[in-house]
């Protein structure tokens, strides 16, 4: 009878073994686009770009399968990784699965966000647990588990806890206000700082590249419709005509300058602010509204802090050709010719741009990145261009909203070095500009801002993928060695 029974098993496991093969072979031949027998990274990020793996996973795959050192993988290499891989899948399932039911539930990916100090809502588990429910019975059985993590080279439960977290929390625009969140054991770890680098390295990189269309955007900013007939066109012929291709960065250094100080205090005031909302609880996770209004303070802190720096890149923008020497001199000719307090000028518009800013970027971004989890069910999480197109679009709407503000601030800024101009208030500002130039004229120079919007975050992404791979960060919260993610 129990040889009978271990032949039945044998039988089972061999079936089951067979199935798999099959079902291996059938993925190498998907991945295998130029049919050549072997699979290389590009190919992997190709066939696999739905599921949102970042450059650093898809190389790390390689590695690990890649016995014989050649940088590609080859049929038995690509099923004996996968072979490798399920058991780790298999191990992690079980560990995740507490009362051993064969299914995840919620509550089970609560405790697992729990482990590494992530609290979170009863909302957002059931909004992780609906991207890999395939047969709609609000668990996740081991082929929904395997199916999703089987090309993600995830080790341990750790690192699926730090993934869920990512897919669920990752942020990116040019100018987010509110910071991502981060656990104690990634602060501790550094991990926190080379992120916000790898973020500071990519925004300075982005912020170049786009640095012509931002001077634009200034200078007809400031030059009304009736000190300045001409469209965008003309703008930028003025400029090269007056000071060359090169004027075309001017203002730039210190734009790029303000970058490290700016997040670094952004994200400590945060960091303390969200402390202080929390009171005595310190696990309790901040509700969407809870971490806008901790995240426009910090901004507003942080704007403030650095705010003398905004007013040398508008005045460094406007220079002509031999006006200032540098930065150092044209804070000393300020300081000279207006006194301190001229280093805040325009500072009032600008905190109160923050408000609509930080609001419709914030909820326009988790409209879309929600909306399209819930129209994409089943399927994996929004991959990294998802999220990059919500934060362009959501970077944008916030932009609309706050740009007359914006506008205002900029005038303000360079009234002192517009020779003639009427020294201004606020409202006094705006009423000048609507009786001058119409509301049309609150909204003088966003379509050089608009164009910049798409090759800012594009140019960014580029650049923070790259970066996060130099410091050793990948999306999914791991530090590789080198070359990894």
């Amino acid at each position: 009878m129990w040889l009978l029974w271990a032949h039945c098993q044998d039988g089972e496991s061999s079936g089951l073994d067979q199935d798999r093969e099959k079902r291996y072979a059938e993925l190498f031949d998907q991945l295998d686009l130029n049919k050549d027998g072997r699979i290389d990274i590009r190919e992997l990020r190709t066939g696999l770009a739905g599921r949102g793996l970042s450059r650093g996973s898809l190389e790390r795959i390689v590695e690990a399968g890649d016995t014989n050192q050649d940088g590609v993988l080859d049929f038995d290499e690509f099923t004996q990784y996968l072979r490798a891989h399920e058991k780790q899948l298999k191990l992690m399932f079980h560990s995740l699965d507490r009362n051993n039911d064969g299914k995840i539930d919620v509550a089970e990916i609560q405790h697992c966000l729990r482990s590494i100090g992530v609290n979170v809502s009863l909302e957002d588990a059931t909004r992780i647990l609906l991207s890999m429910d395939k047969d709609g019975t609000m668990t996740i059985d081991w082929n929904e588990w395997r199916d999703y993590f089987l090309f993600n080279p995830i080790t341990n439960m750790e690192e699926v806890a730090r993934y869920w977290k990512r897919s669920m929390m990752l942020d990116i625009g040019e100018q987010l206000t509110v910071p991502d969140e981060f656990t104690e054991e990634e602060k501790k770890s550094g991990y926190v700082w080379r992120q916000l680098m790898a973020g500071a390295l990519a925004g300075s990189v982005s912020r170049t590249g786009t640095a012509p269309l931002d001077r634009i955007k200034v200078f007809r900013q400031v030059h009304g419709s009736t000190d300045f007939k001409g469209n965008v066109l003309n703008s930028f012929q003025y400029m090269l005509k007056e000071g060359g291709l090169q004027s075309m960065w001017r203002g730039n250094g210190i734009n790029v300058l303000k970058i490290a100080p700016e997040t670094a205090i952004k994200f400590t005031a945060y960091e303390q602010i969200k402390s202080v909302m929390r009171g005595g609880s310190e696990s309790r996770p901040l509700r969407v509204h809870e971490r806008f209004v901790a995240g426009s303070l910090a901004g507003a802190t942080a704007q403030t802090a650095v705010y003398p720096m905004e007013v040398l890149k508008t005045r460094l923008t406007l220079r002509k050709t031999g006006q200032y020497s540098g930065i150092a001199d044209c804070a000393k000719q300020i300081l000279q010719r207006e006194g301190v307090a001229a280093f805040y000028k325009g500072y009032v518009p600008n905190l109160l741009s923050i408000v609509p800013y930080a609001g419709i970027d914030l909820a326009v971004y988790e409209t879309l990145k929600f909306s399209w989890l819930n129209r994409n069910i089943g399927l994996a999480d929004p991959g990294v261009m998802v999220l990059v197109g919500c934060g362009a679009v959501s970077s944008t709407c916030g932009q609309l909203a706050s740009y007359p503000l914006a506008l205002i601030r900029t005038r303000m800024q360079a009234q002192a070095s517009v020779k003639g101009a009427p020294k201004l208030s606020m409202l006094a500002l705006l009423r000048n500009i609507v009786t001058k130039e119409g509301i049309a004229g609150l909204y003088r120079g966003i379509s050089p801002n608009l164009l910049k919007v798409v090759p800012a975050v594009s140019v960014s992404y580029v650049a923070y993928e790259y970066t996060r791979i130099m410091l050793g960060v990948d999306i999914e919260g791991r530090r590789g060695g080198k070359g990894k993610g």
